[in-house]
């Protein structure tokens, strides 16, 4: 078998991911398909490139030395596709290539950004994994992205990207079922949900780490569901679990949003670009804290928090 790029990205995912699980799910593959497709690579290279562990997969020396050359070859590929389609769709335009992990604050981010750059070419990235975001800004795939890092995990910086943060500390609530007994506080106390189920999505870089730190600080040992987050608020909505979301999400007629008491949980807010770029896309960043700020002050949950906090977010910056 002959490999191509198809085999080192699937390659560069396992390491990047961890586990063939996590990498499956990146891929849009089944877990089974991946496993079948790693052990011919492996078969055609005549050497084990992972060590299938209990805790994921990690690479052995030799899968090192392949990853070494695989990973330039799938970014320089990427990037020429993405140039390639910005091109075409620009025809010779300006463009501004956004990647941003989950928020509200992204519709309104975009249309500031449109109004800003009329005649502009404005595609965007959407990806769980804010590491795979930053590795893009570092290819050159995308001008600038938007991402959170869970508090306790540390994303992993390619290079010297340029860093702005827009929030340092922004508190995860948590979302529960209206019928659930501790709908009716206003703040959630962390051990009056000991006996409830927990879903998270373990696709996004360090939110189940970040999540089984903080309960277990707390000496609570849930069941706990692994999903996406869609499925999630179907499950939190019946009852059947409670679920860590952003402060800005909205409630539903059957689903509320609470803060935690002491807000355990948390993640920091990041505009990444690459090196040097900080002044090119300071309006970039104005556009971007202006529409959170819009979201912020519009969740009501949130916006009670700020008020307690003193939160100079919920103060405009001077022109």
């Amino acid at each position: 078998m002959e490999l191509d790029l198809r085999h080192l990205r699937a390659l560069c995912a396992i390491a990047d991911a961890g586990s063939l699980h996590k990498a499956a799910r990146q891929l849009g593959v089944t877990q089974p398909s991946l496993t079948t497709q790693l052990r011919r690579i492996e078969n055609s290279l005549g050497a084990q490139l992972f060590w299938r562990e209990r805790s994921g997969c990690r690479p052995t020396p030799v899968g090192r030395a392949v990853l070494t050359r695989a990973r330039p070859l799938v970014a320089q590929m990427a990037a020429l596709v993405v140039e390639a389609k910005a091109a075409a769709a620009r025809g010779g335009g300006p463009g501004l290539s956004v990647g941003s992990t989950a928020s509200r604050a992204l519709p309104g981010w975009l249309g500031r950004l449109r109004r800003r750059l009329p005649g502009t070419d404005i595609s965007l990235h959407m990806d769980v994994s804010a590491n795979a975001l930053l590795r893009m800004v570092a290819a050159g795939q995308l001008d600038v992205a938007f991402v959170h890092e869970v508090e306790g995990s540390p994303l992993r910086l390619p290079g010297e990207l340029t860093v702005r943060v827009l929030v340092e500390r922004e508190p995860q609530f948590v979302s529960l079922s209206r019928d659930h007994p501790a709908a009716s506080d206003a703040v959630v106390e962390l051990a009056d949900l000991a006996g409830d189920r927990w879903i998270v999505d373990p696709t996004v870089d360090g939110e189940w780490d970040g999540l089984r730190r903080v309960l277990a600080a707390a000496g609570i040992n849930p069941s706990v569901l692994h999903g996406d987050y869609h499925t999630a608020a179907s499950l939190v909505a019946v009852g059947e679990a409670v679920a860590p979301c952003q402060p800005t999400s909205a409630p539903r007629e059957d689903m509320v949003v609470r803060p935690l008491r002491g807000d355990p949980l948390a993640v920091r807010l990041l505009l990444c670009s690459p090196p040097g770029t900080g002044e090119r896309y300071a309006g970039v960043y104005a556009d971007l804290e202006a529409a959170y700020r819009e979201v912020a002050s519009g969740a009501a949950a949130y916006r009670q928090w700020l008020l307690r906090h003193k939160s100079p977010l919920l103060t405009a910056p001077a022109a």
